[in-house]
């Protein structure tokens, strides 16, 4: 696992050893990154069930102001710390080691531009968190969701709807785009 552009490009990363954690591939990764080339710089960048927090750590690497990582496993909050450490990060980050969902329960603030999502899929959390995650967005903010491709997700989440999703063999990639006044 390496990170691909940027400032940190070619960086390698650790990784959970966990096998039930299935890290984006770096095709999926780099395709995301594709579609929100644009949007990354300056960005309050959120990495939701973030497990090595590679994908935070690539929106810091394309210039993103900050990224705060969620993650309630010890491991992968162990693991995120080592890599913001290597990729000399550490100051531009927030890790966060609790419940995704309980996260944004508790926050009060519209924080982030964009936020990526990856839960275990076979968790009723993607449900919650999808629900939940318009309220901590910046007007004009981005969701992306990565979940299994048989899985269909809401054209709408309150003022955000549905831009695209990408198919990669048993992997989709939705992503909502702010359509309206927070």
């Amino acid at each position: 696992m390496r990170v691909i552009a940027g400032q940190k490009r070619g960086k390698k990363l650790d990784r959970l050893k966990d096998e039930a954690v299935r890290p984006t591939t770096d095709k999926v990764k780099e395709s995301v990154f594709n579609v929100i080339q644009f949007d990354v710089a300056g960005a309050n960048f959120l990495d939701l069930f973030a497990g090595s927090g590679q994908i935070g750590i690539e929106a810091l690497s394309r210039g993103a102001r900050q990224a705060t990582f969620v993650d309630e496993n010890r491991a992968a909050i162990s693991v995120i710390k080592k890599n913001l450490t290597v990729t000399d990060f550490m100051a531009r980050a927030t890790v966060v080691n609790a419940d995704s969902v309980l996260f944004l329960k508790k926050q009060r603030e519209r924080l982030f531009d964009i936020a990526f999502l990856d839960p275990p899929y076979k968790s009723e959390d993607l449900d919650t968190a999808l629900l939940l995650l318009p309220e901590v967005m910046a007007k004009g903010g981005i969701i992306i969701c990565e979940h299994p491709v048989d899985l269909d997700l809401p054209l709408d989440l309150a003022n955000f709807r549905l831009n695209k999703a990408y198919k990669y063999g048993k992997i989709a990639v939705s992503i909502y785009r702010d359509q309206g006044d927070n």
